[in-house]
């Protein structure tokens, strides 16, 4: 149907989502993508609103004939995960994401795609730009470091809005109704670091781990992919037990919510150890083709010489809390839901290991659908952290979205979804931080939902997007919304 990008965009959507892809928008970076927004909005003469945070909120008039129906709050956000492959030519802060199409699927070229979230702030914007698309008033609300904090969500002021009724369009998979979605909060762990002088006669090398799929660390944490962060540290244990080496730096990952796919260490050894070392890393690739010949086929650790700074060192009790550290953080899935089948109830992700000057810093993401195990993996944190004499700071933390068995808005889908397809909508709940939560906090009495087409290796640079779930999934929003004249206050 679209072999080509230049086709391609020529549906409003794809239009939209190629003229933001220009425009420089991680997490932390919004300031050029929400002045964008909000010239559009000027320019189509829509009431828009710009607060502190960088959030936009454009406002536009119900359709004839809609002026009773009550106001609907159409939810995304403008920021997204820059992810790329290592040696990839990418500036994030003012390279436009290269997009191409392969088949039917939208990718960029070595780096996160943006379609989380960008899709929704493409399909908010053909709304807003439509003069034939019946609807309600409409208030659309785009976010900021979503990804990062929920912190445009949670500056959000509810005094701006007066719909009860929220769509949001952060959700991941077509032909599915979102209705839950857990809650989190980022712990980083800061290991205080103690120098020593290197020994004389080494040599630097350093070891790393590449290969692996990575992804978000909700959605995919229960597709058992290797955390490289994790797997470094039973490298460096096991080196422990096998020769002296002595540790300079340790870093891996790039987000807290993104499974990390490469990890590296420096280390030095004396010229006597280098085959010991070889072999080993050896026996690594083995053990770990084995473990992840599933999951992740292609993990394999390097081994590189390397000319470094050979002055200074980790002390030997740095460097044991480092590796006990990686080994003991938890990681991964810590509970599945008794009462949703195949549903992640709580998990952690450690997603980034930072050397500092001073400081190791281990920042990890903690997910769960019910607040008391989210408290009890910062308690579990902060213990080991106390044991090993470092420090445990906690933010960015967001409320889970509990079900609503008599949701409104969620029958109003599931009817237009019966009268398309004649069958029933999947509906299904999320391991992963939606902004619902915080919006019904905010707003009592709101009523949410979430859709968006398939997306699929969200948050690595093979993240895609099914071109032909986002037009099928458009055009049951805008049915939804005609649907909504007959909306039951």
């Amino acid at each position: 149907m679209y072999n080509r990008l230049e086709d391609l965009i020529q549906h409003p959507v794809f239009h939209y989502f190629s003229e933001i892809s220009k425009i420089p928008r991680c997490s932390g970076n919004e300031k050029a993508i929400s002045d964008y927004l909000v010239q559009f909005g000027k320019e189509r003469n829509l009431e828009v609103k710009q607060d502190e945070a960088l959030n936009v909120i454009i406002k536009k008039p119900a359709s004839p004939g809609y002026e009773n129906v009550p106001p609907v709050i159409i939810q995304g956000h403008m920021d997204m995960v820059c992810e790329k492959n290592k040696g990839t030519i990418h500036d994030f802060r003012k390279d436009p994401i290269q997009l191409r199409v392969i088949e039917e699927m939208l990718y960029a070229t070595n780096t996160t795609l943006g379609a989380d979230n960008g899709i929704a702030v493409a399909y908010a914007l053909a709304l807003l730009d439509s003069k034939e698309v019946p609807h309600p008033s409409l208030e659309v609300v785009i976010t900021t470091e979503e990804e990062t904090t929920m912190g445009g969500a949670l500056a959000l002021n509810p005094a701006d809005f007066e719909g009860k009724i929220l769509i949001n369009l952060d959700s991941e998979e077509d032909h599915k109704l979102l209705v839950s979605s857990a809650g989190g909060i980022k712990a980083t762990m800061i290991l205080p670091i103690i120098w020593d002088d290197a020994p004389k006669n080494v040599s630097a090398y350093c070891i790393g781990v590449r290969g692996l799929k990575g992804g978000h660390s909700g959605i995919s944490i229960n597709k058992g992919r290797g955390n490289s962060n994790k797997i470094m540290g039973r490298i460096l244990e096991d080196l422990s037990g096998e020769f002296p080496y002595f540790l300079q730096q340790i870093n891996g990952g790039s987000a807290t919510n993104a499974i990390p796919r490469e990890t590296d260490a420096i280390i030095l050894v004396s010229r006597d150890s280098i085959k010991k070392l070889e072999s080993k890393i050896d026996e690594w690739n083995d053990i770990l083709r084995n473990e992840l010949k599933t999951s992740d086929p292609e993990v394999h650790i390097c081994l590189d010489s390397v000319k470094h700074d050979l002055s200074k060192v980790f002390s030997e009790e740095t460097k044991q809390k480092a590796i006990t550290s990686l080994m003991l953080i938890p990681n991964g899935i810590q509970s599945m839901s008794m009462e949703m089948e195949g549903l992640v109830e709580s998990s952690t992700n450690l997603g980034v290991i930072t050397t500092f000057e001073t400081e190791l810093h281990f920042e990890s993401d903690s997910r769960s659908s019910i607040k008391s195990l989210k408290d009890a993996l910062v308690k579990k944190a902060r213990l080991i952290a106390e044991t090993l004499g470092c420090k445990l700071f906690t933010d960015s933390e967001y409320p889970e979205w509990p079900y609503n068995p008599d949701s409104k808005i969620r029958k109003v889908f599931e009817k237009v979804f019966k009268e398309k397809h004649g069958t029933d909508i999947e509906i299904i709940a999320v391991h992963a931080g939606i902004e619902c939560g915080i919006l019904i906090d905010k707003i009592p009495g709101l009523d949410a939902i979430s859709i968006g087409p398939d997306m699929y290796n969200v948050h690595t640079p093979n993240e895609h997007l099914s071109i032909p779930s986002t037009i099928n999934n458009w055009e049951y929003f805008l049915s939804v919304l005609k649907e909504m004249k007959f909306f039951d206050r």
